[in-house]
């Protein structure tokens, strides 16, 4: 009797210990954010070097081959000539950023609530998703005159414009995402005695959130070079004014600064999107099954 009491304690602490080991073991596996953040810069180094080597190239090509700086600008005398022009270019750069990021932000609520709509009603859906694409395949140079008599030249027109053509990925991505939620997770949710609009809200986006967040970053990615081509097209300020301006002058130098500044903001964008979607849902490996290897 006290054999088998010795033998069952002993299996008792060794399966404590196995399980504080593994208990151990789990916790050591993930990552520290210092860790994550050394991940995440070395990924970017290739990046970094390509581009180094890829600026590089151009300086010397332009340098050896006597290349015109009205045709293609070396990097040195792009960056000098955005140094100089700096003081008319930064403000131009600031309205283009408020038309950009409020109409980002527009376009993102607007595709989320279109996404929604056109995925809890069939009708709806069969009704407006095609005017929708459609109206996406309309070019800017050909609808920007429209929104420019609507509008006139102020700066709420250009929010408008890039509203309207960023909000298509979202829904997109929106419908997709809620369409792709396994119906397990509403079944539970329903059974435990939640609504449609609860587990709408609080299951289905939440799963279908990093989908959603792709559209949010195929938006992120063109809407300043949208709201630059309607300042372009029809503005008191702007970027899109500034490369007009530099266009017609034949100053190649600066329309590269323009449009290297553009590149600049959509990357500071997508930055924060990117950092957005970590805080509000956590890093990616979060979202794996627990159970999965089980």
């Amino acid at each position: 009797m006290i054999e088998t009491t010795h033998a069952s304690t002993s299996t008792v602490a060794s399966s404590s210990e196995s399980s504080a080991a593994s208990t151990t073991s789990s916790t050591s596996s993930e990552p520290s954010a210092w860790a994550r953040v050394t991940q995440a810069v070395t990924r970017r180094i290739p990046t970094v070097i390509a581009v180094i080597v890829l600026f590089a190239a151009w300086e010397a090509w332009v340098r050896i081959g006597h290349v015109p700086s009205t045709m293609i600008p070396a990097p040195s005398e792009i960056v000098q000539a955005t140094i100089e022009v700096w003081s008319t270019l930064g403000p131009a750069a600031a309205v283009t950023t408020y038309e950009g990021v409020v109409g980002f932000l527009f376009a993102v609520l607007l595709g989320v609530v279109i996404g929604i709509g056109l995925y809890c009603s069939r009708v709806f859906n069969a009704a407006f998703y095609p005017l929708l694409a459609a109206a996406q395949t309309m070019p800017l140079i050909s609808i920007a005159p429209l929104f420019l008599i609507w509008f006139g030249f102020e700066t709420y027109g250009k929010i408008v414009i890039t509203a309207v053509f960023g909000l298509f990925p979202v829904a997109v991505q929106t419908v997709r995402g809620l369409e792709a939620v396994p119906e397990f997770y509403s079944d539970v949710a329903l059974t435990c005695g939640a609504t449609r609009w609860w587990t709408l809200w609080h299951v289905k986006l939440r799963v279908a959130a990093r989908q959603i967040y792709g559209g949010v970053r195929v938006t992120a990615a063109y809407i300043f070079a949208t709201a630059s081509t309607a300042e372009y097209l029809g503005a008191r300020k702007g970027l899109g004014i500034w490369l007009q301006a530099a266009y017609n002058s034949f100053r190649t130098p600066l329309i590269f600064s323009a449009t290297f500044t553009i590149i600049a903001m959509t990357c500071l964008l997508l930055i924060a999107v990117n950092i957005s979607e970590r805080l509000l849902l956590g890093p990616v490996g979060d979202d794996t099954d627990p159970d999965a290897d089980q």
